[in-house]
């Protein structure tokens, strides 16, 4: 029998924190963010326009997005002091997800219910400051893309942040027309139909994203890995007649693990076959730390689980 493991955590092989490298950029677009997030919601509220409060809400998932990805450039890889903390801080950003999940909802729902108030009323909404507002948010946001690409392409926390952004870039854009059709009408029903436009986008990309956290969190395989597959490419390595307790999930974006049992003919040569299975895990499918223990075929080597 026999065990081995690739050391992916925090050496070379892990991508998912490539963002490292872009954390002075990050930190640049999180103040910007941060400080007009402030500056649109004290507009919307003082303006009276709804597609101001509602891109306000977004621009607010942008900064948590933002300041999750931040957040984990700087911590994750920060050793445990406890000695408890065994995959370390990794989890950070995933929690951070998720309470960019519930601004989101809150801020989504909040617009429609709002919205469904305003119907069939003709509430004053000052288009001066939704188009200032609306012209500075998308300067913001376009400084802030610009920021961010380069790290998009090497950074799943980076990109997360930069497709963000992309997303309030397009509701400033509609903050803008929303202004314009209401001086060009006179109606102020434009600004409900922008609002509840973004509050909707927002609710699906909120949900879209819930999903994903709660399938990380579940310790679901990650996406893009069919279980089975690996299970038949490890069965096909020279000297393995059994794979059985196969384990796929996802620490935080961008670091796929496994372990896995397998049984092996007793003369065989393990060192070769530990090999092959760890660089068959990590190169065909991705998997940055991988652990697998060899059993000899015939000898009872463990309690199998039956999930």
């Amino acid at each position: 029998m026999g065990a081995g493991h690739s050391h992916g955590i925090g050496g070379e092989h892990v991508t998912g924190h490539a963002g490292a490298r872009f954390r002075v950029r990050l930190g640049l677009a999180f103040v910007l963010t941060a400080s007009f997030f402030a500056v649109e919601l004290v507009a919307g509220l003082l303006s009276g326009s709804l597609a101001l409060l509602s891109d306000a809400g977004h621009m607010g998932a942008d900064v948590v997005a933002l300041g999750a990805a931040l957040l984990a450039t700087i911590i994750a890889t920060r050793p445990d002091s406890t000695g408890r903390r065994t995959y370390g801080h990794y989890r950070v950003e995933i929690f951070a997800s998720g309470l960019a999940v519930l601004i989101m909802l809150g801020m989504g729902v909040y617009v429609l219910v709002e919205a469904v108030g305003r119907l069939g009323s003709d509430a004053d909404v000052a288009t001066g400051t939704m188009l200032l507002v609306g012209v500075l948010g998308l300067v913001v946001n376009l400084i802030s893309l610009f920021l961010l690409r380069s790290g998009s392409t090497e950074s799943l926390a980076v990109r997360g942040a930069y497709l963000e952004v992309l997303a309030d870039a397009a509701g400033s854009v509609g903050v803008i027309a929303a202004a314009i059709l209401i001086r060009v009408t006179g109606s102020t029903i434009w600004d409900l139909v922008v609002a509840v436009a973004i509050a909707v986008f927002i609710v699906v990309r909120a949900v879209a994203l819930g999903r994903q956290v709660l399938a990380v969190l579940a310790q679901h395989a990650p996406d893009g890995i069919d279980p089975a597959d690996v299970t038949d490419d490890l069965a096909a390595i020279d000297g393995v007649t059994e794979v059985h307790d196969l384990h796929l999930w996802t620490l935080t974006s961008g670091m796929n693990v496994a372990t896995v049992h397998m049984v092996v003919d007793p003369g065989s040569d393990n060192a070769d076959i530990l090999d092959t299975a760890q660089r068959t895990l990590r190169e065909r499918h991705g998997l940055v730390h991988v652990t697998v223990q060899l059993e000899a075929d015939g000898v009872v080597a463990c309690s199998r689980l039956d999930w």
